[in-house]
């Protein structure tokens, strides 16, 4: 298993354990089911904000990766 596999594996089981908690968290609460409901709103929200900034810093982290693949082929065939 490689770093992004292990890596990804890690993402997915912080995600899915952060909703368990949540979840037990919302259940045991004690609110009304109205107040209940806008607190999943809203965290729900902010979970799809912090998602989306982490998939965008992923992105940029490949791009860049491949940048240095790039640049050390092309350096590799220049000196060939």
């Amino acid at each position: 298993m490689d770093n992004r596999e292990s890596g990804m594996g890690f993402f997915i089981g912080l995600l899915t354990g952060a909703v368990i908690g949540a979840a037990l968290g919302f259940l045991y609460a004690p609110r009304t089911g109205k107040e209940t409901r806008e607190l999943v709103k809203e965290r729900a929200g902010e979970v799809r904000e912090k998602v989306s900034e982490m998939a965008e810093k992923s992105r940029e982290a490949a791009v860049e990766a491949r940048k240095r693949v790039e640049e050390k082929l092309g350096h590799k065939e220049s000196a060939s």
